[in-house]
């Protein structure tokens, strides 16, 4: 390292002083004396001007060439011609915060702390000038941070979202390995045993065989039908169109679709909603989230059971319950319903299973609808599922 001293100059040492923050404010005629108490230094490619912890006080310019600002193999800063760091030490007499070595030859103006203070001591100005530098930095600082806590709650918006995703893509992957892929395996089973044995088995048997394809057929459909529902609503392909609906002729249909499974179990299902309930909804969307409810109470109901179906009408809704006298939801549970990552499942009163997609569809849809779903139940005393929609005129 070579030190040398150039009073020759001093008018291009104002100059490059002048692009320093800290001096942004500061007379002239007092640069012009910083200006004369400066060094020039000059550093060979590869040279370390000081290394992290050094407690060395001093500004630095660069004249010509160029430095990395580094530590421990982390690169902060490449710096060139006319750039200057370490100002801050000048006011600061904390050790170095980070190394600084030449990628180049380069040449360098230094003012060290000393001959700062000795001639700024008796001039209130280079303190003013200072502080409104500091203030200026402050400012610039909050500006910096307050973009920096906006995008930060971005990103972690944006993270939650991707978070929303991966649950939605694990469940989606996990209905189809595990879910659809057990009653398209009985299926086969069934097929492949009836195909082989058809002239071994008597009509009974025969019969007990094709219900059971039949069954599990509607099973996969249903669940099938509920995935690529689901599918679309993720993906924002599925469009809204709402339209003024009767509710009753909706309910009665689904009864219709789901009068088998109520009967194999003996179960009184009945609506009680009068013809010509209107409400204002998407008809494809409420269909699914009946007949969901209804499938749902008639995997829970026992036996020889009962489902009601009610309408209330209140200011401005029409609020749609699903009753049934069945096994009930603990408490716990209740919770935890409509959520992908902690919807519970559990098997029906004959053993029916389920993934619990079906009511998470129904929360989808019914505010894509406009509306509301809740639940109340009670442990051995039934289940009330509750959506409510808007009222047509």
């Amino acid at each position: 390292m070579t030190v040398f001293y150039q009073n020759d100059n001093i008018k291009h040492r104002v100059s490059l002083l002048k692009n320093v923050v800290l001096f942004s404010g500061t007379n002239e005629n007092i640069l012009h004396d910083f200006a004369l108490k400066c060094n020039e230094i000059t550093l060979e490619q590869g040279d370390t001007l000081f290394k992290k912890g050094d407690n060395q006080h001093a500004l630095y310019i660069i004249i010509e060439g160029k430095v990395i600002i580094h530590n421990q193999g982390y690169e902060f800063a490449t710096l060139g011609e006319n750039k200057f760091f370490g100002e801050y030490s000048l006011i600061d007499s904390s050790v170095r915060s980070a190394s600084v070595t030449a990628l180049v030859k380069t040449h360098l103006l230094k003012l060290n702390q000393d001959d700062f203070n000795k001639i700024s001591a008796n001039k209130p100005e280079v303190t003013k000038a200072i502080l409104k530098s500091l203030t200026k930095r402050l400012r610039n600082y909050n500006v910096l941070e307050e973009n920096l806590s906006k995008k930060n709650l971005e990103i972690e918006r944006q993270r939650y979202e991707l978070q929303k995703v991966n649950e939605t893509k694990d469940k989606f992957f996990s209905i189809i390995a595990h879910d659809l892929r057990n009653p398209f395996s009985t299926i086969i089973s069934l097929s492949d045993l009836l195909s082989t044995t058809y002239d071994n088995l008597d009509d009974e048997r025969r019969k007990f065989f094709i219900s059971q394809i039949t069954e599990f057929s509607n099973k996969a459909f249903n669940l099938l039908e509920n995935l690529l529902e689901w599918s679309r609503s993720q993906t924002g392909r599925l469009k809204v169109i709402i339209n003024k609906t009767d509710i009753s002729q909706l309910i009665n249909d689904n009864i219709e679709l789901t009068e088998a499974s109520a009967t194999n179990k003996n179960i009184n299902l009945q609506s009680f909603v009068k013809p010509n309930t209107y409400v204002q909804t998407d008809e494809n969307m409420t269909s699914t989230i009946v007949r969901n409810l209804i499938t749902n109470a008639i995997k829970f109901t026992n036996k020889n059971g009962e489902i009601k179906i009610k309408a209330k009408e209140t200011n401005s809704n029409i609020e749609i319950s699903v009753i049934d006298d069945g096994v009930g939801i603990k408490q716990i549970n209740i919770s935890k319903l409509f959520k992908i990552t902690s919807n519970p499942t559990s098997v029906g009163t004959l053993n029916e299973t389920g993934t619990g997609l079906g009511l998470i569809l129904c929360k989808e849809f019914i505010v894509n609808c406009g509306g509301k779903i809740w639940v109340e139940s009670e442990i051995n005393k039934g289940s009330t599922f509750t959506f409510s929609l808007p009222k047509s005129a």
